[in-house]
This record gives structure tokens, sequence and C-alpha cells, in this order.
């Protein structure tokens, strides 16, 4: 089919107001709206003022009432604990009630936070649909977090109610959530009334008396009795749920995401974006933890209908790279949407793909790949592997769906590898320079989104109007700055190329190290790289490259990284003065797949870095200090 994508982008430019009132029709409203958008609200404006809705109703209660109650809305599978389970919509409207009922007795109201603190079970997107049946405000904090980040979030977000688990369960460990909990409660000011506690098979917890509620004893109660708990209606304005993302100060900045404007834009995305119609099997490989869970996981398939994946499990070991065949193959997923770092896990474990032979994807139409730049290479393996589209797209937990894509619902855009394709509707892209001032097709610089954002942006931090202007809004006046850095095409096609913070400045060029990473990735026996910038008394900094070799690559190190610096030089050229590279078992990441740059490149520099939150395994950062140490970059 022919896109048309020009002919949709054209018409929110000419009507902005009118493409989007349009759009909200795929909702279900107790009121309508004063105004699509009103321009005095809030520090850019707000979206559908005056109009009242519930985000739980056009989840779950809607399907449910139009006869689609028997239709599959989750299915839960768990290759760490063996288990799986499906829920229908009907099913799930009864899980929701019975939470929602239990809340309620504990005092959760209409504006009230709840924190969930969970593994990646159905209970937690349960958890975040009860909270919207009440009108009440999740804040989901990535089980296993450590006791003083988790306090952090507690004083800042005050919850009513906790809801977690005895334990979240990795392929080799068990981790214990209840004594962090109880520890993160401790050192907190703010305490909540009580918590729920969803004791797991692995690990069972003890509970304190009047403060800690067994999940199932008490749901199940409320279930036997048929509690009925109606959605409460809410301003389309008000918010949903809070979000915490790490700041640049390290203290985490809570995104707050509204209700209304949430369901348009995330409803209009599942079909022009995905190409997923009500019924179908859409997988989204995250984290109810993470932004994309909240969006693709839960609220994104559920407002469509559709029928969402819960994977508690790896793209690698659970049990073998062939994992993620098999989930698509079972449950006739669709379209899948993960991050490039699966991908580069499964191709470093099976470069040839040989297990997919085993499987049968033949109704697996679209991969969407987001949350680390996709480097070509990455995107090329899994074209001719799978052999359907592969689109990288591009978006941040501040907006909550695509900036930038290949809509592929509105007919699918030529790919250009390295760019996350054109601007989706709603989004004004535009490249400036640190002054400020328009930048040429090509030319790298600041990637910011015109004022206002579309719907489902965030309107403001939670109690922090002034750090929402300083963080984001003051820098470039009229934009939304993304802190990304990139360039946009003559055709108009996007470039993201690396984070403002990782353009390094060799002997006065801005250089970008997504652009080496992409060469480096592009060397045969590579399955993994980073790139970071080094501090250098001649040339200011330097680029420093790790890579992670394929498994059964035999060559040697030294011939290897000969042949990437000479990738490196031939096609940037001497200016990079890329000379240091150098093999590492693992790269430190967050749990969502984000490689942790700035803190390798803050060791390498010998500074002073506090471990990260997110951070998926510390033991990776003394392999990497071991390995720097071991080529002379930082001393013993």
């Amino acid at each position: 089919m022919n896109s048309t994508y020009h002919e949709i982008y054209a018409d929110w430019k000419n009507d902005p107001q009118g493409f989007w009132a349009k759009a909200a029709e795929e909702i279900d409203w107790y009121s309508k709206w004063d105004k699509v958008f009103d321009e005095t609200l809030g520090a850019y404006g707000r979206w559908f003022p005056g109009a009242t809705c519930n985000t739980c109703y056009n989840c779950v209660d809607r399907h449910v009432e139009n006869g689609r109650a028997d239709q599959l809305a989750f299915i839960y599978d768990s290759p760490i604990t063996d288990s799986k389970r499906t829920y229908t919509y009907g099913k799930l409207l009864v899980e929701v009630q019975a939470l929602a009922a239990v809340l309620k007795e504990k005092g959760v109201g209409k504006g009230d936070v709840v924190l969930i603190y969970m593994p990646m079970v159905p209970e937690a997107a349960i958890s975040m649909l009860a909270c919207a049946r009440l009108g009440a405000i999740h804040s989901v904090v990535f089980g296993g977090f450590a006791p003083a980040e988790l306090a952090v979030r507690i004083n800042d977000s005050s919850p009513k109610v906790i809801i977690s688990a005895s334990c979240g369960i990795e392929p080799n460990r068990v981790i214990a959530y209840k004594p962090l909990l109880d520890e993160a409660i401790e050192i907190s000011d703010e305490k909540p009334l009580a918590n729920l506690i969803l004791q797991r098979e692995k690990q069972v917890c003890d509970l304190i008396d009047g403060r800690d509620f067994d999940y199932k004893t008490e749901t199940d109660r409320t279930r036997s009795a048929s509690t009925q708990i109606a959605c409460e209606p809410v301003a389309a304005t008000d918010p949903l749920y809070v979000l915490y993302t790490s700041g640049t100060t390290g203290e985490p900045k809570g995104v707050v995401r509204d209700n209304g404007g949430h369901m348009v834009a995330l409803k209009w995305s599942m079909k022009a974006i995905y190409d997923v119609n009500p019924g179908e099997v859409f997988w989204a490989a995250s984290d109810v933890g993470w932004v994309v869970g909240h969006s693709y996981i839960v609220y994104g398939p559920l407002l469509q209908g559709s029928t969402s994946i819960l994977y508690e499990g790896k793209p690698v070991g659970t049990p073998d790279a062939g994992a993620f065949w098999r989930v698509i193959e079972e449950h006739n997923v669709v379209a899948l949407f993960t991050a490039p770092t699966a991908f580069r896990a499964i191709k470093r474990d099976d470069p040839e793909a040989k297990l997919l032979a085993n499987y049968d994807l033949s109704k697996f139409r679209t991969l969407f790949l987001a949350g680390e730049r996709a480097d070509p290479d990455t995107i090329q393996w899994a074209e001719k592997h799978l052999g359907v589209p592969v689109i990288d797209h591009w978006w941040q937990t501040e907006t909550g769906w695509t900036i930038a894509g290949n809509p592929i619902g509105l007919g699918k855009l030529p790919v250009k590898y390295g760019s996350s394709c054109v601007p989706m509707p709603g989004y004004d892209v535009q490249i400036l320079s640190d002054e400020g001032h328009p930048l040429e097709a090509g030319e790298l610089g600041n990637v910011v989104l015109k004022l206002p954002m579309p719907p489902c942006c965030f309107p403001t931090l939670w109690n922090a109007e002034e750090r929402f202007n300083q963080a984001y809004l003051e820098e470039f006046p009229g934009y939304y700055k993304t802190a990304d850095a990139g360039y946009v095409d003559e055709d108009g096609y996007l470039f993201i190329m690396a984070r403002t913070d990782d353009i390094i400045n060799v002997a006065g060029h801005r250089l970008s190290t997504g652009g080496m990473e992409e060469i480096v990735a592009a060397h045969k026996d590579v399955a993994e790289c980073a790139v970071i910038g080094i501090e250098d008394k001649l040339k200011g900094q330097l680029p420093c490259g790790f890579y992670i070799l394929n498994a059964g690559v035999e060559r040697s190190e030294e011939e290897i990284e000969k042949e990437i610096i000479a990738l490196v030089r031939e096609k940037i050229g001497a200016v990079a003065a890329f000379k240091l590279v150098m093999s590492v078992p693992r790269l430190p990441k967050t749990r969502s797949g984000k490689i942790l740059r700035g803190t390798m490149q803050k060791i390498a520099d010998g500074i002073e870095w506090k471990m990260p939150a997110t951070i998926d395994d510390p033991e990776i950062l003394d392999e990497i200090t071991e390995v720097l140490k071991a080529k002379g970059i930082i001393k013993n």
C-alpha cells in the first residue's frame, strides 16, 4: 500500500485541533471538552480541558459491554517460573474491580497516589488499572530498586498505599522485595497507610500486622462478595500516573501523564504506527516499570481492544536465544516492540539465527525497535532472518509515544538505516545550534520540538513546575529540549546520533559517539559496542570504544581491534582520532537495556561516580574498571 503519511501529517499541520478532535472520537467520554487545546493553561497549554473520562473504562469495561468479554486481554508467559496464565477482558474486569474494592477500603480515592513496586506479573498491570478505575494516581517503581532510591520516590509521591510482592525472580537468583520495601519505608519521611503484598511461591515473606495485607486474601474476599466498583469520572487533565525518570542531577524527575490526551494519542498510535487491530496479539517485550510498559504493555493495546503479552523472561537464557521466536509462534504475535539490545543479545548468542528454523513465524508482520539507537547492522540482521519490516522509532519517557517513526498503519515509508524515520503528527521536530539558530539539512545539532507538545506528552513534573521549565523549556524558548543530538536530512528523515552529553569534542571537532558506534557495530565479529569520550590533555577528548564479540569468534583481539580502528578511520577520517578500542565480556546497562555510557566515562576519567539505581548488574562496572586498568587508561 502507498503511504498516506505525508497527507496525514499535512492534515495535522493545517488544523492541529481538528486533527486531535477527530482522533478523540475513538475514546468514550463522560462529557466533552470545552476546548480541544487551551494554550493558556500550564506551561505550554493543556489538551481536552473540561472533558471528563476514565482510562480503566476505556481499557476494560467498554470492551466487555460491547460483547468482547471472552476475548483475551493479557497473556502472561513466564519462562522464569515455567507458568502461563490468560485473562479475558471479562476476567480482567473482575480482577480489577476486586483490587479496586480493596484499595478503596484502605482509604484510596480520587487523586491519591498508590506506589506499585512489582515484578513482571499480571497483578502489576491489574494494579495500574485498579488505580485508574478509582481516579487514583499510580507510580510504578521498577521492582528491586534499592531502598534509598525507593525511599526518594516514596517521599516525593506520598503514596497512601504501596502494592508489592514478596520477591522478584531472575534466571539465576531470587530478589527478596519485602526487606527492600521495609527498609525504604523505615528511612522515608512519608509512611503509607497500608501495604498489599503478593506472595510468590518461590519465596514468601513475613507480613507486619496492621500494616501489611496479603494481596490474594484481600482480593479473594472482595471478589467472592462480588463487590462492584464503578469507574470514577476524572478530568481529562487530571493525572493518570507519575513515572520517575533519572535526572541529570541524580534526583529523579516525576513525569506526569494526564488521562485524556494520553488515551487519544495511544489509541491513534496502535493502528497508525504499529498497524495492530482489535483482537490481534501485540507484544512489547519490556517491563511495566518503564514507559514502554505503561504505554504498550498495558494502556495502548487495551485501548485498542488487542491482546497484550506480559513476558517474564529474557531474550536469551530463558532457556536460549530462541525464546522470542517461541513466544511469537505460540501466541500468534503480529508485532513485537523491544529494545535493540535484546536483538544484539540474540545475534551474539546465535549469529546465524539457527534456532529460528524451529519456529513458525508466518503470522508475524513487524518488528519495532526503540529505547537505544538501533544500529544498521542489527536492523539488517533482523530483516535478513525474519523477513519482515524492522522499524526503528524514537520517543522518550516524557512524551509517552513516538516522536519519529515509520507509521506502518499508514503505509510503510522507505527505510533509511540509522534513521528513526519521520516526525509523527503532533511533533514539529527542528534542529538548533547551541545558540538557538536553525541548522541546515545534514547539520548535527540539538533536537528540539516546537511547542505545544501533542496529546500524551507530559504537561509538567510532579510537584516541580519550576524544575520542569528549567530542565526542558528554558534553554530554547518556544521549544521542548529533548537533550538528544541529531540531524534531519533533505527528505525530512531524522537521525538521532547521541544524547547531547555524548557529543564529544576532539580537537575542536564536534563528533557523535553514535556515528562511531554504528561503524564499530558493522564489524562482522562484533555483537555489541559502546563508544565514550575520555579526557585528553592535548585534544580535549578522545573516543574510546568497547566491544563484545559474537559467540564462536576465535581470532585474536589485537587483529580485530586493528580492523575496527581502520574501519572508523575509513568512514569518519583521521579527525576522529579513534585509536583506543577494547574487548569486554559485558556492557553495563539499565534494566531497560540502555548502555550506561555516562558512568563508564566517569570511571575512565577517574571522576567520582554513583552506582546507577537502574543498573542491571553492578558487577559489570568492576569488569569495565579492570579492562581500563589493563589498558593503562586508569591507574591502579
